[in-house]
């Protein structure tokens, strides 16, 4: 759809009751005339950051949530590192609640803003933070599952500057070798489990786990679509 065939009618239709806006960048134009008008209804966006594209920004600009790729955070800010990255891009993007980066069979990392500001708090480097969760996580069980560090920290990138939020870390599902069928739309598997999370107000400690599942279940079947499970698959902790 172009955005001259945008009218307000099927405009004011298409976001009537709606929970969360979706954006993978695709068809700019028209996504950032649907982004204007949900940002106004105070509809929460998430915005999929693969890669960079054209209209990317100005969509960031709108988001409430980012859930990007692996090398997305670094090549956007142009950081020294992904949890450098991910100050920066809360830093830049004031409206935005949390970022998420995938990291494939590492899991993912989330930084989410606090709502009140720790800005009286002892700062405390990203990267340090990074360091001490990576050595809480529970190397004995496959399951996926996640580690977070304390609330309203004061959290500082050198170079970068601080901000008042807390870091997060999912770690992904151990897929035995001959149950790894394709990892063909696992990461937008996971997209999917994150929005379902938000709209239904799973809190982050049990959302990433389960985003983090249900890729492990797309991975074990040939295609994007196959192996996506139903909420009633008892592979989901829910």
């Amino acid at each position: 759809m172009k955005p001259e065939e945008l009218t307000k009618e099927n405009l004011f239709a298409a976001l009537h009751g709606v929970e969360m806006v979706y954006f993978d960048v695709r068809l700019h134009e028209t996504a950032l005339l649907v982004a204007e008008e949900a940002s106004q209804r105070k509809i929460p966006i998430l915005v999929d950051a693969e890669k960079k594209r054209e209209g990317l920004d100005d969509l960031l600009n709108f988001a409430s949530y980012v859930v990007c790729s692996a090398k997305f955070p670094q090549a956007w800010t142009g950081a020294s590192s992904t949890p450098v990255a991910l100050v920066h891009m809360l830093l830049r993007l004031p409206n935005l609640k949390f970022v998420i980066v995938t990291r494939g069979e590492k899991g993912c990392l989330m930084l989410e803003r606090s709502m009140t500001d720790a800005s009286e708090t002892e700062e405390t480097d990203v990267e340090d933070l990074l360091e001490s969760l990576e050595q809480k996580v529970d190397l004995s069980s496959s399951m996926a599952k996640c580690v977070a560090s304390k609330s309203n920290l004061r959290i500082s990138a050198d170079g970068v500057g601080s901000m008042s939020g807390r870091l997060i870390m999912g770690t992904a599902e151990d897929i035995p070798s001959e149950e790894l069928i394709d990892t063909t739309g696992a990461g937008d598997a996971f997209i999917g489990a994150v929005l379902y999370g938000l709209c239904t107000g799973m809190p982050v400690e049990k959302m990433l786990p389960f985003a983090a599942q249900v890729a492990a279940c797309s991975c074990r079947a040939l295609g994007a679509r196959t192996g996506l499970p139903h909420l009633t698959d008892p592979r989901l902790s829910l």
